[in-house]
């Protein structure tokens, strides 16, 4: 009998309820194939492999994450509960240890929602890798994790909620944000002053090929995660870098996917972006189901597959090169970064302009983080949106400092109800959230 030689959980949930348009190439198929593929192919009757019932997070697991406007049910349907859950359920199974490692092949995706959520942009509502994790760390005390973000459009929203965070590292491996949404993901975005050097984004030249994105991952990705030594890697696997891909512009394949998650060595996987309904995801995802359970996936082949055609340019691959040295440059130097980004006024302020391009919404947000030595540094948000909605959202983090505790809590007990329609305190060292 066949045997996966990791134990290997899986989780579907195609949302059959949610879908942003009948056509819209975010929609129930993108898990509907997939199923028939695995179902075809046997990966179920493979002994180690598994598949999980999502459960459904509570609201208090997305008020770890997030600062919902006016809460999370105004933001969220039934299936984004269940969607981030079916993340949850991934996770506890490995903190649990009733399997090594699991992918969550759910929807809608996450990637795109940031801190504050007004709404929906880039298909994404609530960011289900980072609910997932939050949850991980009060439940299982875990510490430091890394993200490695594969899916073609940069994870702008991961990236905003771990901004501040030192023990998240978070590297985005993406298609160059000047050829694609959401036009974001340069090298120069690395972190906050706290924790510089722990957001490093590695963007690709349109049409990077297997060659390429295996290139970043071995000589860019895996010594940086070497280095950093986290307790958990989580892979956001979004496969629209497939050549066959309608909203994208990369040569990835099926193989190479399978080889990228057997070289990362992921504990857990969550699905995010992916739109080649039959092309490409029941192959993808049938290559990162054998390459996490420890099986050959040699023969995996699309039917139209045609390594010739997509071969890069040496022009790319000198571009991919360069990219590769300057990550890691930029990892090896953060300490100094670090030093010549930090003010001397005890605080550091960007101001900033989001469009959900989804809903329609523009935000407009003033933030103010708290420069500190001793942990990750207490944060201020100013939001309000063209809606007319005004809020004031305050985090205070993890593992914050008496003096970092303190400030939050003044924030928020001095913040003029008058000014806001509503203010958030996240206290994350308590794990309340309150609301006033």
């Amino acid at each position: 009998m066949l045997r996966a030689k990791n134990k290997t959980g899986l989780v579907f949930f195609p949302a059959f309820d949610w879908a942003i348009s009948p056509t819209h190439p975010e929609r129930e198929e993108r898990l509907l194939y997939t199923q028939d593929q695995v179902f075809e192919e046997g990966l179920l009757d493979i002994e180690g492999i598994v598949e999980l019932k999502p459960d459904v997070v509570t609201p208090e697991d997305i008020k770890r994450t997030h600062f919902c406007v006016p809460d999370p049910h105004g933001v969220c349907t039934e299936s984004h509960f269940i969607s981030a859950g079916g993340a949850k359920t991934i996770g506890k199974a490995v903190m649990d240890k009733t399997i090594d490692r699991g992918f969550a092949l759910v929807r809608p995706p996450g990637h795109h929602a940031n801190r504050v959520v007004h709404g929906a942009r880039g298909f994404c509502n609530i960011n289900i890798e980072a609910i997932m994790i939050e949850y991980l760390r009060s439940a299982y005390g875990v510490d430091r994790v890394a993200i490695v973000d594969t899916d073609c459009h940069h994870g702008d929203g991961t990236q905003d909620i771990y901004w501040h965070d030192p023990d998240t590292l978070f590297i985005s491996i993406h298609q160059d944000g000047r050829t694609l949404y959401p036009g974001s993901g340069f090298l120069k975005e690395f972190g906050g002053p706290n924790a510089v050097g722990s957001t490093i984004n590695i963007p690709l030249p349109p049409e990077t090929s297997d060659d390429g994105f295996l290139y970043a991952i071995e000589h860019a990705v895996l010594p940086i995660l070497d280095d950093f030594k986290p307790d958990l890697i989580i892979n956001s696997a979004g496969q629209d870098n497939h050549y066959s891909d309608p909203i994208t512009n990369m040569n990835f394949s099926a193989r190479g996917y399978a080889q990228l998650t057997e070289m990362l060595k992921a504990d857990i996987a969550v699905l995010e972006g992916g739109y080649a309904i039959e092309g490409a995801l029941p192959y993808v995802n049938a290559g990162i189901i054998m390459a996490m359970a420890g099986l050959d996936y040699g023969n995996l082949r699309e039917p139209d597959f045609d390594p010739d055609y997509l071969q890069q340019t040496p022009e790319t691959s000198k571009k991919i090169t360069r990219v590769c040295e300057d990550a890691i440059k930029l990892w090896q130097n953060r300490n100094e970064l670090k030093a010549a980004l930090r003010s001397n006024s005890g605080c550091n302020v960007r101001n900033r302009q989001i469009f959900y391009d989804t809903d329609n919404i523009l935000e407009r947000q003033n933030e103010e983080i708290c420069v500190c030595d001793d942990c990750a540094g207490t944060l201020r948000i100013e939001s309000s949106s063209n809606y007319g909605k005004s809020v004031l959202a305050v985090h205070i983090p993890r593992k914050a400092c008496a003096a970092c505790i303190k400030k939050g809590e003044e924030w928020y007990e001095k913040a003029d109800i008058m000014q806001f329609d509503q203010v958030f305190l996240q206290d994350r060292p308590s794990d309340t959230y309150r609301v006033k």
